[in-house]
């Protein structure tokens, strides 16, 4: 239909209540849901797409998810032929090598809408299950060697048929997955939002007509790639590289990337050839996960503030190669793919902080750092599973120092649970909740500072498994600025024994009185640290963000560590300022 014959206001109006109904979507499966992973943390996405399967907006938790609805939508489109969809059927998907596929543990679904018999629309949304079968509670396997190790494989399943559940898919599930009840939980969680969304679609369709609503459709598109055009027409013109290693790739081997990222006049071009062969461990990743990490970086310089949907991404484009570690194929593993997509983002981001100063600043801690610990409960009896991502420290950027204790840029807009949750539910207790200070990424914009996390174990037998990334190249400066630090986890066994640090584990027993140390990175330093204010340095060791020795060793600034007054600067720091 031509949009030019419907009220531009209309078109306006059911325009931003299709954005509305992506959020009621988001929100209505946080509050369904079972597992803390997702009402809590909200490790989950969910978005709408027209009949053609393009994203029209996206609701995040996890914004290492973006963009990764709509070819889930094509993958189920692809295989299942749109004239085999009904209304109320969905779909569950969870391949991690095709249709935005992450790991397994990322559950998607996907459900058609119509309106008088006419297929207007789809929802889907993505969750991190917190089990889905495998070697290992919770499906996460740092030592995973390929993919059937890692669960359960739905490559585009019909789970709901014409609204009614399909018994032998979910008995399969319930059958192969440690925590059925909870797992039931989030598909139902899953399902009803979804239909939320067709609920509110069709009410709109109703208020409105189909032709305006799918017209509204087509101006979310067509405003998202003329406003992202017309942005990349103010963008620098070039070419940029860039390359660095990722620490380990699971087995004690450091993993090359690369990145050159072309902008033209009409074109923003990332491309990862070059980079290593896929490896024997699970940090590799698919090339959509690689993808959607690119259109993070993307968004944070186009506008973070735009609606998220294919007509922004028009002119993005991406470039791996089948085989690499950025475009893994079955059957290697990929329960840590997160490393690499975050990798991803990172070499992007690095590559174009020189030339985006304003929306690009240093390092951060860079990964999920995750952490499953399993066990019985000790009080209850129960078995529990904890499976979080650990907050630390952002880069210092133009203007302002970085970010104290938040999660790296692939989870975004996610939470921690809260201690007194961690502490009834799983069977720990939080010995302590700080911020790791160690004085790194000195800049004229501090590093923000990162965390530590401990837990002790309250009972025999538990299981940890973590995959700390960023655990031995430390966090990255900018703008003169000074490198941040790393992340990395020690134990301390109840006699006293002391083991770590490192980054990666798996499945490490921990008994009654042992602890685990949990240590996140400061992000870089922006800027010559010669040139921070003598008076925020001191205010920075009052406040023991850095110690007086570091004062004066990486900014010149003589500070008396009792009273906290500036005595003076070093010669270098006054010959630095002549």
């Amino acid at each position: 239909m031509d949009n030019k014959n419907i009220n531009p206001v209309t078109l306006d109006i059911v325009k931003d209540s299709l954005i509305a109904v992506s959020n009621e979507i988001f929100y209505a499966f946080a509050q369904t849901s079972m597992s803390p992973i997702i009402y809590e943390t909200l490790d989950y996405a969910s978005g709408i797409a027209d009949a053609e399967g393009r994203l029209l907006t996206q609701g995040n938790g996890v914004s290492g998810f973006i963009g990764m609805i709509s070819p889930m939508i094509c993958a189920v489109v692809d295989k299942v032929g749109k004239e085999n969809l009904h209304p109320g059927d969905v779909y569950i998907i969870n391949d991690p090598f095709i249709g935005g596929g992450t790991h397994k543990n990322d559950v998607g679904m996907v459900m058609p809408i119509f309106y008088k018999d006419e297929l207007i629309a789809f929802a889907g949304n993505k969750a991190h299950w917190s089990d889905i079968g495998g070697m290992a509670p919770g499906s996460f396997a740092t030592d995973a060697t390929n993919t059937f190790q890692e669960g359960l494989c739905f490559s585009g399943v019909k789970l709901v048929d014409r609204g009614e559940l399909v018994e032998p898919v979910w008995d399969l599930m319930k059958s192969n997955i440690r925590y059925p009840m909870v797992s039931q939980g989030d598909m139902w969680g899953q399902i009803s939002s979804l239909r939320t969304g067709e609920r509110r679609i069709g009410e709109l369709c109703e208020k409105y007509g189909a032709d305006v609503v799918k017209g509204s459709m087509e101006r979310l598109i067509e405003q998202g790639e003329m406003v992202a055009r017309r942005r990349m027409a103010e963008f620098p013109k070039g070419t940029w590289e860039m390359e660095e290693y990722m620490d380990d790739d699971g087995h004690g081997n450091p993993v090359h990337l690369k990145v050159k990222v072309t902008i033209t006049d009409d074109e923003f071009l990332a491309d990862f050839t070059g980079c290593d062969p896929e490896v024997i461990g699970s940090v590799n990743t698919g090339a959509t996960a690689a993808y959607a990490g690119v259109k993070v970086v993307f968004m944070s310089i186009i506008g973070p503030e735009l609606a998220v949907n294919d007509g922004v991404f028009a002119p993005l484009r991406c470039v791996t190669e089948p085989g690499s570690v950025m475009q893994a194929r079955s059957p290697v593993a990929t329960s840590c793919y997160y490393e690499s997509m975050i990798y991803a983002i990172d070499l992007v981001w690095r590559a174009l902080a020189p030339a985006f100063p304003e929306s690009l600043g240093a390092g951060h801690l860079l990964s999920v750092c995750t952490v499953l610990m399993a066990g019985k409960h000790q009080d209850f009896g129960n078995d529990y599973l904890i499976i979080e991502p650990t907050v630390g420290g952002w880069g210092a950027c133009m203007g302002h120092d970085g970010q104290v204790g938040q999660f790296c840029v692939g989870d975004g807009e996610t939470y921690n649970v809260p201690v007194e949750m961690a502490e009834i539910r799983y069977g720990i207790r939080v010995a302590e909740h700080s911020l790791h200070c160690d004085g790194a990424g000195a800049g004229e914009y501090r590093g923000g500072a990162g965390a530590v996390r401990s837990y002790l174990s309250m009972n025999d037998n538990q299981s940890f498994t973590a995959s700390f990334g960023r655990n031995k190249w430390p966090v990255w400066g900018a703008a003169g600025g000074k490198d941040g630090s790393i992340n990395y986890f020690e134990f301390i066994d109840a006699d006293g024994t002391q083991s770590g640090p490192q980054g990666i584990v798996a499945r490490r027993v921990m008994n009654r009185g042992d602890l685990v140390r949990m240590t996140t990175a400061t992000g870089g330093g922006y800027g010559d640290p010669f040139r921070r204010p003598p008076e925020k340095v001191a205010w920075d060791v009052k406040n023991e963000y850095i110690t007086a020795e570091q004062a004066e060793a990486d900014y010149g600034v003589l500070v008396d560590p009792e009273t906290y007054e500036v005595k003076g600067v070093t010669q270098a720091r006054a010959a630095a300022e002549v």
